[in-house]
């Protein structure tokens, strides 16, 4: 060409996909192509296949392969470009599989196969398939005639002819052809053999649910009997020679290679067992012997080869026996255990590549949907699909999966198994890894129709699928979501009471009975309520199953919807605003105190309905369920105190707020801690900790100041005799309250000018009784303690002094526990100026110019290993034991602090009142490293965690993790672990605490 042309036709091929345009062109420069190579069609048809290199090259071998004359060559290149069906075929398998262009090179003629079946709406069957394979005498010709016959499949895989759906099952179909004709071939080679006995080849697996790979072993199961009047012995004998014969036809390599292995595994005993029983044999080892996947496994059983009679007896014997599974002891937990299993055994180094095995693979689609059909399809015949796909529509269409659910994994499903098929198909291995090398990534992509940047392209894809089938396989095979469960009114209701008894067992509900009588009193009658209610249920049920103890939640849900069923916005708003619906779900099935608080004030549920859903933190609902900043706090509750007619009634709407609050704060949480996907390790723990310590210690701090300004305005009007400020400690001060925290505070005043001493403390401490009395009295508002035990001389001390009365002791009497302790005071109530008096007052105390001594220092260390051998609780494990355990809060917090004690006053970072923050402004200044101070970090965030979760689980506080089962996994469920992974959780903490421990022990003891 000249070299104006070749830099056209450069140009041209980079534009068509080609990789190698100067190779490309070379060939296109070819003898072989000299005929064509100025077609304006043939550069466009190789542009739209997979991979335009490999399908030019293929093309070139194929026209050099050609037989005989030139007219061979000259007949395929006509009708190449004559004909597109056969040009966009022939160059898309090229394009695809370097096998069949290898095939292609070894029986050039076989390009002819591709002319076939051109109407679009034409698929070949096993009688078509039978016909192509009809004529193959020997192993050789029948592995050439199988690969004749995968041409047209993969040809019109790659056009888009037929879909995933249709590829798999005919190549099921040409696997049944296939194993039919092997079994042709053995019984001629032994008739005596095969006149003794009747033989039935029965599929299994992908083969038996007519959704077979391109490469893959065909399971099947050999069943026999004698032919009539044959000894049964003799008769086994000649079938195990003619199964045995039948697998080595189809499993040998010869010059041709192989087809597949047909894998017998799956019978009775495995390899252990005979390769081949009758069909009574068959069924005493199911009666008897068969475990929950071997039942699990017969639903694809099909029919397929030899005596089709048998094979379809033995089907029919054995399906009783399929259906009846579920009501096996722990069949459930027996199958979620093996799916797991599965799991763990992938090799580290594939399980991020593994499309078929690993999490969100097609694995996860299977199991869920085959548990589904296992348990639900004894009552409804309708799910008794051997093939995935037509097994989720079914389910689908009878309500046991979400219509949304079950097309995202639908879609899911279609597009991992075309990248499954389009992975094996380029070598014809059998591989369910995704390739690493990016022209194979290129080429992937590409074949699904990625073309602006197919490897980009195609690992987003890829990933969005995977992350969704996970996410559906977690609720649907742990809990599955169901459409229609709710007990409607006679005539209208789906299910009988014991199959939606059994849907429930299926979800986890442990008294199905009584769910089933919640369901009743919910979705019952005719009325609009009812008929909403019927919609929604169904929905929920399968919320609630997404947590540990799915019966609380509907229990909880029937209490707020008897509480609100007058309200008109209550139901409206769940079945308008998803995320309410589904926030509402999860909050009242993760433990207690989120569903009591909610109990108390049920108009509350109106929260979980604000916002798009995208709001901080990662909280479903998102502005409702935000954490109110504690300026917007104190002037809601200072308006709500200006507003009531007496100090009560003050107090009452201050702690109304509270009440509210805390459950926007603690809804948030579990929303935002069971939504989202990341493991405990990923996620980004720390500020889900900050938030909820955040949230409650300015909740606390607003709740002071209101009800502070109430107790001021009834007993003085407006102005106090004597200046008066709340200073927070311990926890409150380090904006670290849990749910469940007393309010540890010091409380401080100076008598206004005039004043007598006397009246004013007298005014200060009736001001601070009140406060604890009002904040304290019975009602449906949980209580907030005021604990002031940690003023001078403890309980034994007055309640309040003044600011030179604090001075006096501090400089004279001041223990050294005591300025530790006066690191957390904070002033958060009462007179702004007294309240920066006393910290300005306490700061030389917290952080000594001249830092501590090494007596000092030894004091806090036997102060620390006193507390820790008297307060530990009396047959508590210490390992476990979030506060006082070895690596607990109490080690980090007073490690942090004794680095403040030292160091306080030459780092200002180090002057903070929150442990986190001074932790890590110790790593800045270099005090200790950042290893250390990492899992000193980790270890008292995950504490925290546990002791918020504890608290949103059962109701009240502790310091330790609950023995009862269903509680700890749902503390495993808030912190990130799902079903089944409690043992994981328990040995993390353990081995966080006992990482942070040895830090201590250096820092602390040892520093």
């Amino acid at each position: 060409m000249a070299p104006g042309r070749r830099s056209s036709t450069f140009t041209r091929l980079l534009r068509h996909g080609f990789t190698d345009p100067s190779a490309a062109e070379r060939l296109l420069d070819g003898p072989e192509l000299s005929l064509v190579r100025d077609d304006p069609f043939l550069l466009e048809a190789l542009g739209a296949t997979a991979d335009p290199d490999l399908a030019l090259h293929g093309l070139v071998r194929l026209l050099e392969a050609q037989p005989g004359p030139a007219t061979a060559r000259r007949e395929l290149l006509d009708t190449l470009i004559a004909a597109k069906p056969l040009r966009d075929r022939l160059l898309g398998v090229l394009g695809a599989s370097a096998a069949l262009a290898d095939h292609l090179a070894r029986h050039p003629r076989d390009w002819e196969a591709l002319v076939m079946y051109e109407p679009r709406d034409l698929h070949p069957g096993v009688e078509e398939f039978e016909r192509g394979l009809a004529e193959a005498d020997d192993p050789v010709a029948l592995r050439v005639a199988y690969r004749r016959c995968l041409l047209s499949i993969a040809a019109r895989d790659v056009c888009g002819t037929t879909d995933v759906a249709d590829t798999a099952a005919e190549l099921a179909d040409l696997a049944t052809a296939t194993l039919r004709a092997a079994l042709r071939l053995a019984a001629a080679a032994a008739p005596d053999d095969a006149a003794l006995c009747r033989l039935a080849v029965v599929a299994m697996g992908k083969c038996g649910g007519h959704e077979l790979n391109y490469v893959s072993d065909v399971d099947v199961i050999f069943v026999a009997e004698p032919a009539d009047g044959a000894d049964e012995g003799k008769a086994l004998r000649a079938a195990t020679k003619l199964a045995s014969h039948m697998m080595r036809i189809c499993s040998e390599t010869t010059v041709e290679g192989s087809i597949w292995p047909v894998d017998a595994n799956l019978r009775p005993e495995g390899r252990n067992g005979p390769l081949v029983r009758t069909l009574s044999s068959h069924l005493a080892y199911y009666q008897r012997w068969a475990k929950t996947w071997e039942f699990q496994a017969l639903l694809k059983a099909r029919p397929v080869a030899g005596d089709l009679e048998l094979g379809a007896a033995y089907v029919e014997a054995v399906e009783p026996l399929v259906w009846q599974a579920a009501e096996r002891e722990n069949f459930v937990a027996d199958v979620q255990k093996m799916r797991r299993r599965v799991v763990e055994n992938i090799p580290v180094s594939e399980i991020e590549r593994e499309l078929k095995l690993g999490p969100g693979g097609l694995r996860d689609v299977e199991f869920a949907v085959q548990l589904l059909q296992l348990v639900h399809g004894r009552a409804d015949a309708s799910l008794r699909s051997g093939t995935t796909l037509k097994a989720l529509q079914a389910l689908a269409a009878g309500g046991y999966v979400g219509r949304v659910d079950a097309v995202q994994l639908d879609d899911a499903y279609r597009f991992l198994r075309s990248m499954e098929h389009r992975i094996q198909l380029y070598r014809l291995r059998r591989t369910h890894l995704v390739p690493v090398a990016e022209e194979d990534q290129r080429r992937l992509g590409r074949s699904l129709g990625l073309r602006a940047d197919p490897i980009t392209e195609l690992n987003r894809e890829w990933k969005r699928h995977a992350a969704v089938v996970r996410r559906l396989h977690e609720k649907i095979f742990y809990r599955p979501l169901l459409d229609a469960v709710a007990q409607l009114a006679p005539g209208e209701a789906r299910l009988s009471a014991k199959a939606a008894r059994e849907r429930l067992v299926a979800l986890g509900y442990a008294d199905p009975a009584s769910a089933l009588r919640h369901l009743e009193a919910l979705a019952s009658g005719v009325t609009r309520k009812a008929a909403i209610q019927r919609t929604l249920l169904p929905v929920l049920l399968g919320w609630f199953a997404d947590s540990a103890d799915p019966d609380a939640g509907l229990l909880n849900f029937r209490k707020v919807s008897d509480a609100l069923g007058k309200t008109p916005w209550y139901l409206r708003l769940l079945r308008d605003e998803g995320a309410a619906a589904e926030n509402l779900a999860r909050v009242l099935s993760a433990g207690r105190l989120a569903p009591d608080l909610l109990l108390r004030a049920p108009e509350a549920v109106a929260l979980l309905g604000d916002g798009d859903g995208g709001g901080d933190g990662g909280t479903r609902g998102g502005g409702g369920l935000q954490p109110r900043g504690r300026a917007q706090l104190e002037q809601e509750i200072l308006a709500a105190v200006g507003r009531a007619e007496s100090v009560e009634k003050a107090v009452t709407a201050v702690r109304g707020v509270r009440r509210r609050e805390l459950f926007r704060t603690a809804a948030g949480d579990i929303v935002g801690s069971y939504g989202t996907e990341a493991r405990p390790a990923e996620a980004d723990q720390g500020a889900l900790v900050d938030r909820v310590g955040a949230a409650v210690s300015d909740l606390t701090a607003a709740t002071l100041a209101g009800t502070l300004r109430a107790v001021v305005r009834d007993g003085w009007g407006d102005t106090l005799p004597t200046r008066f400020a709340v200073i927070a400690m311990g926890r409150f001060g380090g904006h670290e309250l849990g749910y469940g925290s007393d309010a540890d505070v010091l409380f401080v005043h100076e008598p206004r000018d005039g004043v007598d001493e006397r009246e004013a403390a007298q005014a200060a401490n009736r001001v601070v009784s009140e406060m604890r009395r009002l904040l304290q009295i019975p009602s449906a508002d949980p209580p907030l303690l005021i604990d002031a035990d940690l003023r001078p001389e403890g309980k034994s001390g007055p309640l309040v002094r003044t600011l030179n009365s604090y001075a006096a002791y501090y400089r004279r009497w001041s223990l050294g526990w005591e300025s530790q302790a006066l690191l957390r005071a904070e002033a958060v109530a009462g007179d702004e100026e007294l309240g920066r008096r006393f910290i300005e007052l306490i700061d030389p105390l917290r952080y000594p110019a001249d830092g501590l001594g090494e007596e000092a220092v030894r004091e806090i260390r036997r102060l620390k290993a006193r507390m820790e051998s008297e307060r530990m609780p009396r047959g508590a494990d210490p390992k476990l034991h979030t506060k006082l355990g070895p690596g607990g809060l109490s080690d980090v917090e007073w490690t942090v602090q004794l680095l403040q004690l030292r160091h306080g006053a030459a780092e200002p970072g180090l002057r903070t009142t929150r442990t986190r923050e001074a932790l890590a402004s110790a790593r800045t200044a270099g005090l200790i490293s950042e290893e250390d101070a990492a899992t000193l970090d980790e270890a008292w965030v995950l504490a925290t965690r546990v002791r918020n979760a504890v608290m949103l689980v059962r109701g009240r506080a502790g310091d330790t993790f609950p023995s009862e089962s269903r509680e700890l996994a749902a503390v495993g469920r808030y912190l990130g672990y799902g079903p089944g992974h409690v043992g994981e959780l328990l040995d993390g903490y353990r081995r966080t605490a006992r990482l942070a421990r040895g830090v201590v022990d250096e820092l602390f003891y040892g520093g």
